[in-house]
Protein backbone atom coordinates (compact mmCIF):
# COMPACT_ATOMS: atom_id res chain seq x y z
CA UNK A 1 0.00 0.00 0.00
CA UNK A 2 1.55 3.29 -1.05
CA UNK A 3 -1.10 5.81 0.06
CA UNK A 4 -0.06 9.00 1.84
CA UNK A 5 -1.36 9.70 5.32
CA UNK A 6 -2.02 13.05 6.95
CA UNK A 7 -1.18 13.17 10.63
CA UNK A 8 -2.53 15.94 12.86
CA UNK A 9 -0.80 16.78 16.12
CA UNK A 10 -3.50 17.39 18.79
CA UNK A 11 -1.09 19.45 20.88
CA UNK A 12 -1.11 22.29 18.38
CA UNK A 13 2.02 24.27 17.60
CA UNK A 14 4.86 24.36 20.10
CA UNK A 15 5.86 27.76 21.47
CA UNK A 16 9.15 29.37 20.46
CA UNK A 17 11.77 28.36 23.01
CA UNK A 18 14.55 30.74 23.96
CA UNK A 19 17.50 29.30 25.84
CA UNK A 20 18.65 30.85 29.10
CA UNK A 21 21.91 30.58 30.97
CA UNK A 22 22.02 28.40 34.06
CA UNK A 23 22.31 30.06 37.46
CA UNK A 24 25.89 30.54 38.61
CA UNK A 25 27.29 27.63 40.60
CA UNK A 26 27.73 28.17 44.33
CA UNK A 27 31.26 27.72 45.63
CA UNK A 28 29.91 25.47 48.41
CA UNK A 29 26.63 24.33 49.94
CA UNK A 30 28.05 24.48 53.48
CA UNK A 31 25.64 26.40 55.71
CA UNK A 32 23.23 27.03 52.81
CA UNK A 33 19.52 26.33 52.39
CA UNK A 34 18.46 24.04 49.54
CA UNK A 35 14.80 23.70 48.62
CA UNK A 36 13.88 20.29 47.24
CA UNK A 37 10.91 20.93 44.95
CA UNK A 38 8.69 17.90 44.31
CA UNK A 39 6.97 18.68 40.99
CA UNK A 40 4.25 16.08 41.75
CA UNK A 41 5.33 13.39 39.29
CA UNK A 42 4.90 9.74 40.27
CA UNK A 43 7.26 8.66 43.06
CA UNK A 44 9.07 12.01 43.19
CA UNK A 45 8.10 12.37 46.85
CA UNK A 46 10.00 9.15 47.64
CA UNK A 47 13.08 10.44 45.83
CA UNK A 48 12.93 13.80 47.61
CA UNK A 49 12.75 12.15 51.05
CA UNK A 50 15.78 10.03 50.12
CA UNK A 51 17.62 13.15 48.94
CA UNK A 52 16.75 14.99 52.15
CA UNK A 53 18.09 12.04 54.16
CA UNK A 54 21.25 11.99 52.01
CA UNK A 55 21.94 15.65 52.82
CA UNK A 56 21.24 15.09 56.53
CA UNK A 57 23.74 12.22 56.65
CA UNK A 58 26.50 13.50 54.39
CA UNK A 59 26.17 17.29 54.57
CA UNK A 60 24.49 18.09 57.90
CA UNK A 61 25.24 21.82 57.68
CA UNK A 62 22.98 22.10 54.62
CA UNK A 63 19.39 22.92 55.55
CA UNK A 64 16.87 21.23 53.24
CA UNK A 65 13.13 21.62 52.91
CA UNK A 66 10.76 19.75 50.61
CA UNK A 67 8.28 22.00 48.81
CA UNK A 68 5.39 21.14 46.49
CA UNK A 69 3.42 23.32 44.08
CA UNK A 70 -0.35 23.59 44.52
CA UNK A 71 -0.94 21.41 41.46
CA UNK A 72 0.98 19.65 38.72
CA UNK A 73 1.59 21.30 35.32
CA UNK A 74 0.47 24.73 36.59
CA UNK A 75 2.86 27.57 37.37
CA UNK A 76 2.93 28.44 41.05
CA UNK A 77 4.21 32.03 41.41
CA UNK A 78 4.02 31.88 45.22
CA UNK A 79 6.26 28.79 45.27
CA UNK A 80 8.77 30.40 42.89
CA UNK A 81 8.84 33.57 45.02
CA UNK A 82 9.43 31.51 48.17
CA UNK A 83 12.35 29.66 46.59
CA UNK A 84 13.92 32.93 45.44
CA UNK A 85 13.42 34.60 48.83
CA UNK A 86 14.43 31.76 51.16
CA UNK A 87 16.79 29.36 49.37
CA UNK A 88 20.38 29.58 48.24
CA UNK A 89 19.75 26.74 45.77
CA UNK A 90 16.92 24.49 44.61
CA UNK A 91 16.61 21.03 43.13
CA UNK A 92 13.49 20.41 41.05
CA UNK A 93 12.54 16.75 40.64
CA UNK A 94 10.35 15.85 37.71
CA UNK A 95 10.01 12.10 38.17
CA UNK A 96 11.89 8.86 38.31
Amino acid sequence: MSALLTVHDPRGYPPKVTGKRLAPRLASLEGKTVHLVDCLFDNTDVFMRELKDWFATRMPSVRTEILRPRESWVDDPALRARVVAEADAAIFAVGL
